[in-house]
């Protein structure tokens, strides 16, 4: 082998190890967009209000920051920090608030997460999925229960769920 094509060779195998390397050190992320929030959210609060409940919403994005926050117009002053906690919460575990519930109840091994500072361990918080990764998290707060908060939640996901499914 002459020295240029040893010379052109090792560069070619360093620029290849170059380029692995690089990419073992970067990924990408997939995260909703602001439009894509808003409709979940949108959805997640005419549920409510078609069962008469007056609630705040909140979506989240991956890393838990707030990107849509509404707020009926008689819904408790509670409840837009209390959705946004229960969506931050089922974003930060990846799996609803009403798992985390029965999972954190006085006396059973995960009890302590309850004592975390913005965990809200109530109903009403669901992960957002798509393509196999959590893109965000929904919280609805102020229907009466939980359950109906996680309806309303779900409702809003199911808005959205096409447009998630790539």
């Amino acid at each position: 082998m002459t020295r240029t094509a040893f010379s052109c060779a090792a560069l070619a195998l360093a620029l290849a190890c170059g380029t692995t390397a690089a990419q073992e050190a970067t990924y990408n992320v997939r995260t909703l967009t602001p439009d894509t929030a808003l409709k979940a959210a949108l959805a997640a609060l005419k549920s409510c209000q078609g069962s008469g409940f007056q609630v705040a919403v909140a979506v989240v994005d991956r890393s838990g920051l707030a990107q849509v926050m509404l707020r009926d117009r008689y819904a408790g002053a509670h409840t837009p920090k209390t959705a946004t906690g229960k969506a931050w919460t089922a974003v930060s575990f990846r799996t609803s608030t009403t798992a985390m519930a029965a999972e954190t109840q006085a006396g059973r091994p995960a009890s302590g997460i309850r004592h975390l500072s913005d965990v809200v361990m109530v109903g009403g918080g669901l992960p957002i999925e798509g393509g196999g990764s959590i893109l965000g998290g929904i919280g609805v707060s102020g229907a009466p229960g939980g359950e109906l908060d996680d309806k309303c939640a779900k409702a809003g996901i199911d808005a959205i769920r096409e447009a998630l499914e790539f």
